[in-house]
């Protein structure tokens, strides 16, 4: 009998691991059924629970609150993860300039904008859309490209381009392995068992061209610059991985093979940030993919935890101060076996030095575990995302 309950006890946990695998890498990839001289075109999918209706009805989030004259809470959550998207545009009732920050409830998926010149949070959309898994941001903030898991056993993967404040709304192909989106257009990436293609699409989905193909299916992908891209073996302290430069449809190899390794590329293409791990230990370094030369940096935290200023001068990251000893990074803290400590840290590509930017434990009592860092063309507002409860905020710089 006590046998029976140890073999019991195995099996659900092991099916809880699984569980959080696949709900991380969006289960196992499809068989790849694209071929040459095809491309991903915009496909079909049920959004869940749609109302139809966009506008500034029903109930609103509570308002931002302000911890200090730099920091603002502006949602307590839980947003959905990925990228709130920063934009300066002009203010409806006056000809100067605001700083808006558009972000997702989770629980709803409506969309709020929130102004960092006023302080005032109003929702711009209120479709309805729950269970979103991740969104990516056109940079004027106009829609959100949004995935979510559908059908038996949650095994579709639906990517539905979702607009900020009109009802002009499309869905990608499904069971898109990964997607980047930039002024430049969609990068989107079907993966499967024989390999994977890239496609770049207009920002209506139409359009598609193939840019690059490659045997390799698990990896992830970015823009790298106006017309390269970065590629990357999708990481993991089990394995080594490498990050490579895509010019015109060739592989070079810039970094590793390193374990956990994970790279973010900066907007103009000049370097791209590595972070790799050594058991527990974190390290990171500047790459130049044009000539390959690596440049260690005097802090270190996973690269999904940083972003690049627009003129690929200045990182901002989240440093964790003492990262738990016996995790396997970034795993681990992908799938949320360890949480972080985090100070946000200013990163000096040129002078090479790394500078204090904000103590949050320290002005909220509370821990900071960064993601899904964003900042404003004219770096004045930083915005990122707590993973301990999802919620956001942003930090006059």
């Amino acid at each position: 009998m006590k046998r029976t309950l140890i073999i019991g006890a195995a099996v659900i946990a092991f099916v809880g691991i699984g569980v959080l695998i696949y709900f991380y890498f969006f289960a196992k990839a499809p068989a790849l059924t694209t071929t040459p001289g095809s491309f991903p075109v915009a496909g079909e999918g049920t959004v869940p629970g749609t109302s139809g209706a966009t506008g500034e009805g029903g109930p609103s989030a509570p308002a931002p609150v302000s911890i200090s004259p730099r920091l603002v809470k502006i949602s307590a959550g839980p947003v959905v993860p990925g990228e709130a998207v920063i934009n300066t545009q002009l203010a409806t009732a006056s000809s100067t300039e605001e700083t808006v920050v558009n972000y997702l409830a989770r629980e709803s998926g409506n969309v709020f904008s929130y102004s960092t010149n006023t302080k005032t949070l109003r929702r711009i959309s209120n479709k309805t859309l729950p269970g979103i898994e991740s969104a990516a941001w056109l940079p004027d903030g106009s829609a959100a490209f949004v995935r979510y898991l559908s059908g038996a056993q949650f095994s579709t993967i639906n990517t539905y381009a979702l607009s900020a404040s009109s009802s002009n709304s499309f869905f990608l192909s499904q069971n898109l392995a990964d997607i980047a989106v930039s002024s430049a257009g969609i990068l989107t990436l079907a993966s499967g068992v024989n390999g994977s293609v890239a496609s770049l699409l207009r920002h209506d989905g139409t359009n598609p061209i193939q840019v690059f193909t490659t045997p390799l299916s698990a990896i992830r992908i970015s823009f790298l610059g106006k017309s390269k891209y970065l590629a990357y073996t999708k990481p993991s302290g089990a394995l080594p991985g490498a990050a490579f430069l895509v010019d015109a449809g060739h592989f070079s190899r810039i970094a590793g093979p390193k374990s956990g390794l994970v790279a973010l590329a900066s907007p103009l293409g000049k370097w791209v940030l590595v972070s790799s791990a050594s058991g527990s230990a974190l390290q990171m370094e500047l790459v130049d993919p044009a000539t390959g030369e690596t440049l260690p940096l005097p802090v270190a935290t996973i690269a999904d935890k940083c972003v690049w200023a627009a003129d690929d001068l200045t990182i901002y990251c989240g440093i964790p101060v003492s990262p738990p000893s016996g995790a396997r990074y970034p795993d681990d803290w992908y799938q949320g076996a360890v949480h972080f400590s985090d100070r946000i840290w200013k990163i000096d590509t040129k002078g090479r030095y790394a500078q204090l930017v904000l103590d949050f434990p320290k002005e909220t009592k509370g821990d900071l575990d960064a993601e899904a860092l964003a900042l404003d063309p004219a770096n004045t507002t930083l915005v990122f995302v707590n993973k301990n409860d999802s919620s956001l905020w942003a930090y006059s710089l």
